[in-house]
């Protein structure tokens, strides 16, 4: 996967806002890692910011709606994953700014 392509997934994923923290998942430092296969499926390795998060399939919804525009994406698969454990550390300076964490 290119550096545009993979910049163009962020920017899509930036849309997909935490409904408990009013945050998108990527500065919120939830996406771990992206990889694509030659068929054009993607794999998101993400985590929630709590365990039996009620609203993980929302969320893993909202991820395959965002992404659904970018043509080189054929399909895509959500890994919610608890390791490595998120902690506020992951959140870009922005989140941190906007939740008033120091």
């Amino acid at each position: 996967m290119n550096e545009e392509l993979k910049e163009n997934i962020m920017g899509a994923l930036e849309l997909v806002i935490d409904p408990e923290l009013g945050i998108d998942i990527v500065n919120l430092g939830l996406v771990y890692n992206l990889e694509m296969d030659d068929e054009g499926i993607l794999t998101v390795t993400m985590t929630l910011t709590a365990m039996g998060c009620p609203l993980a399939g929302t969320i893993v919804d909202q991820v395959k709606r965002a992404l659904a525009d970018i043509p080189e994406i054929k399909d895509v698969d959500v890994n919610i994953v608890w390791n490595p454990p998120w902690n506020k550390d992951m959140m870009s300076r922005y989140a941190k700014i906007a939740l008033g964490i120091r």
